[in-house]
């Protein structure tokens, strides 16, 4: 009888420790598996990722045409969790798509107001243009107290729009023309400063007042284009028997394009700007909300301009008058709760975007389009509210006319 044969119990014990150690050893990370045992951790950017660098952000510049504004300072984007995912198991079985479920959109880029027309919707100049520009959390300009009081503290504003006044359409009209409208000649009083077209004025475009306005009002006429996204501005304005136009002043607008007139030219406004994107229009207000800043006058301004504005329209050189292309917003913490549907739509666009100087006229004069369909009385509500209860915001420096 052959006698059994034992291991050594250093053996067994060194066996049995192999097939434990095995079984309860966890594989390095990815992250440490590297060689630097550290994860990194960045801050997106439009760029892409970078380090942080623990510096303060500059501020922001944003660009439109020839205008370039001060945004504010830029806020950095949440911290991303840089750490690589886990490797996919290769034994698994693969994973068929559910037909059901939808993937994330692709972001969509933000548009500014659209204007729905008969012949086509058209978007009212990028999202970024001046007039459709959040100016809410803009500072407040140093000389914001003072211009107040220039133009009238104990003032209310004034809705220079609405329904019939003076047996004419109250308001700045504009027309909407149909793909081919033909072209036709202006002649110029102010050649130099104003496009030379051709204009597709229809025969019977609306008149600022009727076609009986005085001749010495502002005789404004306005096309816009939505086929070709073009908007055509004039100033006292006078059909012609042979199907031209006589006008003060003339200027075509890109609506695709943020470029701003040449600098010291004005355009069917005082200030150089465009008149459509600035007036209050009944559909817009009616849908609940306005997303573009309102066209305003007042009687004495500066001989200087801030951009968007490219020319001044006076003769005075006091800094205490407003200059052309200030942004004057209703303050946040007025109370509105109390005011009509309409009007409330009104003057939230108000606090949000505000309203620019365009021209000299009446003070606190807000432009908008006629209709038959406001509501005078709703609209004169506005008029509780008095220019010691705005402020005027700082956009940009002024260009002054040096010359005495």
């Amino acid at each position: 009888m052959k006698s059994s044969i034992h291991p050594p119990l250093y053996l067994l014990v060194a066996v049995i420790s192999f097939y434990l150690g095995s079984f309860f050893s966890v594989p390095d990370s990815p992250a440490t598996s590297s060689g630097s045992g550290r994860e990194q951790t960045s801050i997106g950017d439009s760029a892409g990722s970078s380090a942080i660098t623990g510096a303060e952000p500059e501020a922001v510049r944003v660009t439109s045409g020839s205008e370039e504004r001060a945004a504010g300072t830029a806020e950095p984007e949440s911290v991303r969790d840089a750490r690589p995912p886990s490797e996919p198991d290769s034994t698994a079985s693969p994973v068929t798509a559910n037909p059901d479920v939808k993937a994330d959109p692709e972001p969509v880029a933000p548009r500014g107001p659209v204007l729905k027309t008969a012949h086509g919707d058209v978007e009212i100049f990028p999202a970024d243009n001046p007039w459709n520009t959040d100016i809410s959390q803009l500072p407040v300009h140093e000389y914001s107290r003072t211009w107040l009081q220039s133009i009238g503290l104990d003032k209310g504003l004034h809705p220079d729009f609405g329904t019939v006044w003076n047996g004419a359409p109250s308001g700045i009209p504009f027309v909407v023309i149909p793909p081919g409208q033909p072209g036709v000649k202006v002649q110029f009083e102010y050649p130099d400063e104003s496009d030379p077209g051709p204009y597709p004025i229809p025969p019977d475009a609306p008149i600022e007042g009727g076609p009986d306005a005085p001749q010495d009002s502002d005789r404004h006429v306005i096309v816009l284009d939505p086929q070709q996204k073009r908007l055509y501005e004039l100033f006292h304005c006078f059909p012609q028997p042979g199907g031209g136009w006589i006008a003060g002043s003339g200027a075509i607008f890109d609506l695709t394009s943020n470029r701003l007139r040449p600098a010291g030219w004005t355009s069917a406004d005082a200030a150089g700007l465009p008149i459509l994107p600035g007036l209050v229009k009944f559909d817009e207000v009616e849908s609940g909300e306005v997303r573009h800043a309102f066209r305003f006058t007042v009687r004495q301004t500066q001989r200087a301009y801030i951009l968007p504005a490219t020319h001044w329209a006076s003769r005075s050189h006091d800094r205490a008058h407003p200059p052309m292309g200030l942004r004057v917003r209703l303050r946040a913490d007025y109370d509105v709760s109390g005011f009509p549907r309409r009007a409330r739509v009104i003057l939230t666009a108000l606090k949000k975007y505000g309203m620019l100087l365009a021209d000299n006229g009446s003070d606190w004069f807000i432009s908008g389009s006629p209709d038959p369909r406001w509501d005078d009385e709703e609209l004169n509500t506005i008029k509780r509210v008095k220019g010691r209860d705005l402020e005027c915001v700082l956009t940009g420096p002024l260009v002054r006319d040096q010359r005495p």
